[in-house]
């Protein structure tokens, strides 16, 4: 099985001690809660069976009461970003979850059949239909898009793709994912925080308290995965809460709820990780060779998160960053170092000041 590995030759050896990166077990009892404290939670978010409804971003947007705003972020305005159906454009203050639409194209030279009456005798090829009559190769092409769920048709021919233009043509993919914010398990948005607003929940997650937020932005900069934005009319931060409301009433986040393809999955963070190492070895087994986990391996470069995926190509097709790594990972070394600088000036400084009086 394949995972995106984000861990550095810098972490091998590393202070066991440094709680600021690495495997982390149990974030929850870290942070201070106490034993009985409910497991970690997250999503598992399986980009294969993807079909960009963007239900997930809708019920996120009425669940949050979160403005309505262009693909600039300009609130109150509903505009079309004129580049993709997407017209969300990124995850930010207003917009905790973002479909991505990754178009991509090749030049292919498949058989195709001509214009005629829809399903004229598509599967009976005992009899010659003329300009109607479709041919073997084109049949299957058909029957592999058929399932969105058949894990062969991805490797034969992708269920989000089409073709067009006669014998040679243009075939075209379609890569969707929903992305969101990964509740790392080291957050580097939780460690600059000046004024406790955000804080690790008993369920695993990061949430930010907006009546503590002062509008610092130092977590926008601290974010890895670019997700946490400042709200331009308000001056505080906002990012997704997996629904911490929700949780708290034994609920499951609204976008997994809404999710009609259940390509976002809640639950046990255990359990999900155990769920997608089975769906990576099966698309694995039926030939996708393209498919991998991102964010499953605890050893990277934030820990693990909270909120992983299943994607069909690089990380960088979809946006995201190949090897992301906490920003506040070697703040120890820093400050050792410092220490170490500023207690060498001193002593560089009373030496001079004892040899003047000898």
């Amino acid at each position: 099985m394949t995972t995106v590995s984000s861990a550095s030759p810098s972490l091998e050896g590393a202070d066991s001690r440094n709680r600021l990166f690495g495997p982390l077990p149990d974030v929850s009892a870290d942070a201070g809660y106490e034993e009985d404290h409910p497991s970690r939670v997250g999503f598992f978010t399986d980009t294969s069976v993807c079909i960009g409804c963007k239900a997930c971003e809708v019920a996120c947007k009425e669940w949050n009461t979160l403005p309505m705003d262009d693909a600039n972020g300009v609130l109150g305005q509903m505009g079309m970003s004129g580049m993709s159906y997407d017209n969300t454009g990124q995850l930010g203050a207003n917009s905790w979850r973002h479909v991505s639409f990754i178009e991509q194209s090749r030049s292919v030279d498949l058989p195709m059949p001509t214009i005629g009456m829809p399903g004229a005798d598509r599967h009976d090829h005992g009899h010659d239909h003329g300009a109607n009559a479709i041919s073997p190769q084109a049949d299957s092409v058909l029957a592999a898009q058929t399932s969105v769920l058949n894990a062969e048709a991805l490797s034969e021919f992708d269920p989000q793709t089409s073709v067009t233009g006669g014998d040679g043509g243009t075939q075209i993919r379609w890569l969707m994912s929903s992305d969101v914010c990964k509740h790392c398990t080291h957050a580097g948005c939780l460690d600059v925080c000046p004024t406790g607003a955000l804080f690790r929940t008993e369920f695993g997650t990061v949430v930010v308290q907006g009546d503590i937020c002062n509008g610092c932005g130092y977590c926008v900069s601290a974010c890895p995965y670019g997700v946490i934005d400042v709200r331009k009319d308000d001056g505080r931060a906002f990012k997704c809460t997996m629904c911490y409301d929700r949780l708290t009433d034994g609920l499951q986040p609204a976008c997994a709820t809404a999710c009609p393809t259940q390509s976002i999955q809640f639950g046990d963070l255990d359990e999900l990780q155990a769920r997608a190492d089975a769906r990576l070895a099966t698309l694995k087994s039926q030939g996708v060779e393209t498919a991998r986990l991102y964010g499953r391996d605890e050893s990277d470069g934030v820990g693990g998160v909270g909120a992983f995926f299943l994607l069909l190509d690089e990380p960088e097709v979809y946006g995201l960053p190949p090897d992301p790594i906490v920003t506040t990972r070697d703040l120890p070394a820093m400050w050792k170092a410092a220490a170490t600088g500023a207690a060498m000036i001193v002593g560089v400084v009373a030496s001079s000041f004892l040899g003047r009086r000898r």
